[in-house]
């Protein structure tokens, strides 16, 4: 089947009053559970990222590149687990992740390393310092505060993390 085909055979009446459903149920908590979940994956990421640059003497632009990376990867994955207990094959699990993470983990991210590169000092900082801990919490307290609003508007037009939930 085509996306042509797919994306017509989802947008009949029943697809229409479910999504007018879930915009009714949208709520905060929903929103700042789906930003918690990406988050969590981001944060994971982040931090295996500029551990593992780090520990290789890198620079900051590829140890942020690798951070980066790792907070998709991690993103992504942590999603495709819940998906894949729920029955879908790999290539549908991946989807799934990719339509419910991809702006979230991309605004999460443009948030937090924005934080890290504005914050005096925290780019020089190093996995010892105090002042790279609290930039790097901060950051991720600005990420969830910018992306859980963006959530609760995707969740209501049942796209973002209400992808996922079709799948529970």
């Amino acid at each position: 089947m085509n996306m042509r085909q797919h994306e017509h055979t989802r947008s009949g009446p029943y697809e229409r009053h479910e999504h007018h459903e879930h915009r009714g149920a949208t709520s905060w908590s929903m929103a700042a559970r789906a930003t918690l979940h990406c988050l969590t994956g981001c944060a994971i990421g982040e931090i295996a990222g500029m551990a593992i640059g780090t520990a290789l003497a890198w620079h900051n632009v590829p140890t942020m590149i690798l951070a980066i990376a790792l907070a998709f990867v991690f993103g992504y994955s942590l999603t495709m687990r819940g998906v894949l207990r729920a029955g879908l094959d790999v290539r549908s699990a991946l989807r799934v992740a990719l339509a419910a993470d991809t702006v979230s983990i991309t605004i999460m991210e443009l948030a937090d390393n924005g934080t890290i590169a504005l914050f005096p000092g925290a780019m020089d900082a190093t996995l010892s310092d105090a002042l790279f801990w609290l930039s790097l919490a901060l950051s991720f307290v600005v990420a969830f505060l910018l992306t859980t609003p963006v959530n609760k508007w995707m969740i209501a037009r049942g796209k973002g993390h209400a992808v996922v939930h079709q799948h529970h």
